[in-house]
């Protein structure tokens, strides 16, 4: 017998705490992490500080991969049974293929999907997921969330500042050349979640680097309101609670939060990295 209840599916990218998955009954689809062609299941296998505690301390490859489309088959194929519909929003397509494999799983379980490209991961892409739950509790349809959160979508900000281009350049996102030059002339490049992970600005020092973050905050703030920042960090506790305070000194009634970032993006811009996350409303 159908409930008639919404589920709400997502992935290990959507950085959500585990008091609201209990809650709204949250299925989450953990992507997977490749430590030396070894497989683990994100916050089932390994955790995001034990993946980022690894790269530190071992040589070798490290990656992530989207789930299986079986993995999501077998979800639909259950969430039928109880379910009239689910929403399911997703880390950026550019970034992962999860959410293509979870519209392509489905339609193959015949299980009516209503699909969100987030176009981003981490904090902003929690901010979608409990604005959903919020829009469907006052009584939205599934087309009608979607319009919603496809409108928010292109307010959100995910910035980030690697520590070093080690990973960038593993990763083919940066020359050999742009390493040394880097290194010697101690530019941080500064980093933009927008669809893709792409370079916006680089600038020399991570002082000038970190007042980038705090002006590009204050920018949006001229035209629209934002209620919390998300001080995202790659396991790097001192260098995220230092930028927390910074934010705190600055805009003394936004709230903050930190927030471990997402593997997906800690992959190509290694250990160390530290950002900033709002979403304008």
């Amino acid at each position: 017998m159908k409930t008639g209840k919404i589920a709400w599916i997502t992935d290990t990218t959507a950085s959500l705490n585990k008091e609201f998955i209990e809650e709204y009954h949250i299925h989450v689809v953990p992507l997977h992490v490749v430590i030396n062609q070894e497989s683990y299941k994100e916050t089932i296998d390994i955790t995001q500080k034990e993946f980022y505690e690894r790269m530190q301390d071992e040589e070798g490859t490290f990656q992530t991969s989207q789930p299986s489309v079986g993995e999501f088959v077998e979800l639909y194929t259950k969430l039928k049974e109880d379910y009239d519909y689910g929403i399911a929003i997703h880390a950026s397509s550019i970034l992962s293929g999860t959410y293509q494999t979870s519209v392509m799983a489905a339609e193959m379980a015949d299980f009516k999907l209503f699909a969100i490209d987030s176009l981003t991961g981490s904090y902003p892409l929690s901010f979608l997921m409990k604005k959903g739950v919020e829009l469907v509790e006052q009584g939205l349809e599934g087309n009608e969330v979607v319009a919603h959160l496809n409108a928010i979508r292109d307010n959100t900000r995910l910035y980030l500042i690697p520590s070093n281009l080690d990973q960038l350049h593993k990763s083919g996102r940066v020359s050999g050349s742009q390493k040394i030059l880097a290194s010697l002339f101690n530019i941080k490049p500064i980093l933009a979640i927008e669809g893709t992970a792409k370079i916006v600005d680089k600038v020399r020092t991570e002082k000038r680097a970190i007042a980038w973050l705090i002006n590009k905050l204050t920018e949006d703030l001229k035209t629209r309101s934002v209620n919390k920042v998300a001080i995202v960090h790659a396991n790097d506790m001192k260098r995220a609670t230092a930028l927390e305070k910074l934010v705190n000194d600055t805009f003394p009634t936004i709230k903050t939060e930190l927030m471990m970032l997402i593997t997906v993006a800690g992959v190509h811009t290694g250990v160390g990295t530290a950002g900033l996350s709002w979403v304008l409303e």
